[in-house]
């Protein structure tokens, strides 16, 4: 003899088999985490040098306590840094933010850092921070920092209008991560470069 369920019991166990074999949606790329506000006067944005100074990349020191200076600065256009943080065991008294996993690109709700990586760039008048796409090379290049001048030592990079730091946030646990964040995309030509 064969029975007859009701619609409502098909249908909530069709869902129910779907949802078991059915691979989960992806989330959108920004909306696993989101940022939160840092107090930028903690934070200094280095062009350190790799070698002999020919190139340099991105370093991000962050003063955590008051206990002793993590790094000094001396001049302008462009600003010199000490990073002192070297001189002593800074744990609990500073963070160093030195490659991608410390640090990475957010415009608004996206998390771009799979798609752009950030570039310390020298230019021959002035040492540039620069957002490159990795992916899609049509995409525009950003200016995101500069230091106002050449130099070969750690040199301040101060950024352009809009951008800032954020942290990155799971739920509401604050992450160690850093975002270099900014609201929206710049306009074109506002602050964009050519690689």
């Amino acid at each position: 003899m064969v029975r007859f369920l009701p619609l409502a019991v098909v249908t909530a166990l069709t869902a129910a088999i779907t949802a078991a074999v059915s691979p989960l949606p992806l989330r959108a790329q920004g909306s696993l985490f989101t940022a939160a506000p840092v107090e930028q006067s903690r934070f200094i944005l280095v062009a350190a040098p790799i070698g002999k100074g020919e190139s340099a990349q991105l370093n991000i020191y962050e003063q955590r306590s008051s206990k002793r200076p993590c790094y000094s600065v001396s001049g302008s256009a462009p600003a010199v840094v000490n990073p002192l943080l070297a001189t002593f065991d800074f744990t609990g008294i500073c963070n160093r933010y030195i490659d991608g996993n410390g640090y990475s690109l957010r415009i608004g709700a996206d998390d771009l850092g799979t798609r752009y990586r950030l570039s310390v760039v020298k230019t021959g008048s002035d040492v540039e921070l620069l957002a490159v796409p990795t992916r899609d090379t049509s995409k525009p290049t950003l200016l995101i920092a500069r230091t106002g001048g050449p130099g070969q030592d750690f040199l301040q990079l101060v950024m352009e209008p809009g951008w800032q730091l954020m942290r990155r946030q799971y739920g509401k646990k604050t992450l160690g991560h850093l975002y270099v964040f900014r609201e929206s995309w710049p306009d074109a030509g506002e602050a964009s470069t050519q690689p």
